[in-house]
């Protein structure tokens, strides 16, 4: 058996259209064709249920694409250290899976793992939390920037980095714009513009306004910060949105971002790998790079949230809460 014709097979699987998954692989159609009955015939085994195109895998070939995706996340292991030790380095490409809310923060992780990995491409992917726990699963990614402790997370291993405040956005010239803060019951009565409830933020920001006793109703939704960015810079909608967002704003005299109170809420934020042995020296490089860098004090300075009386009485209710950052779980 080939590797090669091992990825073709599952290329195959993945796009399930025998034209597509040629082009990917480089390969004409009936290359790829004859490369995936090779395999059949190394196998002993009918993988693929044919017609005059793709129908499906057979109960074999799901057996097959699942041992496939990690032989193949093996062989790229093995191939990107040993021609890292040749060339001084770890080389190859990290692969991150990012939350929305989080990708103001990614930046900080990358520039660490940068420092320590020059000849390493990174590699960038906005998804939901539940995309990067099965893209975890099936080696499409090395690691996942999300929440840790929201919504059940399986079979990975979790490295806090820091905890996610909420702010109210709003335009300078908005009427609560020159408060201290904003309670979410104040919060509410203003034309919001949020992301949509499939993504975990949206689903967060629902149950604080229901612990609090209100109900977000915003009049826009998005399924991407970039949208709700957009709304909140035309000035006819407010916004909630994580404190880190301050980062990607920068210093805009149009725009103001004020803590929300009445609660106080704090969410943490992590790297989450797949639990399984061996990691990959890629793996193991991004690991090493948060259990060293002290990340969440790159943010409060980055943020403005490292001192202050609501800071510290957000810290004692997180505490209370007995969610500590400096513990690290698994997966439940």
């Amino acid at each position: 058996m080939l590797i090669r014709h091992l990825k073709f097979f599952v290329t195959l699987a993945e796009e399930q259209h025998f034209g597509r998954a040629a082009e990917l692989c480089s390969v004409t159609q009936p290359t790829l064709s004859q490369a995936i009955r090779k395999l059949e015939e190394d196998l002993n085994l009918s993988l693929i249920v044919r017609g005059h195109r793709f129908l499906s895998l057979t109960a074999e070939g799901e057996k097959v694409l699942r041992w496939g995706r990690q032989i193949l996340a093996d062989y790229e292991s093995l191939h990107d250290d040993l021609r890292g030790k040749k060339k001084g380095g770890l080389t190859g490409t990290l692969r991150l899976g990012v939350i929305p809310a989080a990708m103001p923060s990614v930046s900080f992780v990358t520039e660490q793992f940068e420092d320590r990995n020059p000849l390493v491409q990174i590699e960038i992917r906005s998804m939901s939390s539940r995309a990067i726990e099965k893209s975890l699963e099936t080696f499409e990614i090395d690691g996942g920037l999300t929440y840790l402790d929201n919504e059940p997370l399986d079979n990975v291993r979790r490295f806090p980095l820091y905890r996610e405040r909420y702010v109210f956005a709003c335009r300078s010239d908005h009427p609560l714009a020159k408060a201290q803060t904003v309670r979410w019951a104040e919060a509410v009565t203003q034309p919001l513009c949020l992301l949509s409830d499939d993504m975990q933020n949206r689903r967060i920001l629902n149950g604080i306004a229901a612990g609090a006793g209100v109900e977000l109703r915003p009049k826009v939704v998005s399924n991407s910060f970039l949208g709700v960015a957009s709304h909140l810079r035309r000035g006819l909608w407010c916004a909630i949105v994580p404190h880190t967002f301050g980062f990607v704003f920068g210093r805009a005299d149009d725009l103001v971002l004020l803590d929300m109170v009445d609660p106080v809420h704090h969410q943490a934020i992590g790297l989450v790998l797949a639990d399984r042995l061996p990691q990959s020296p890629m793996v193991l490089a991004l690991q090493d790079c948060v259990e060293r860098a002290d990340i969440e004090g790159h943010f409060d300075r980055a943020f403005g949230g490292g001192t202050g009386p609501l800071r510290d009485a957000a810290m004692q209710e997180h505490g209370r809460k007995g969610r500590k950052l400096g513990v690290v779980g698994e997966g439940r």
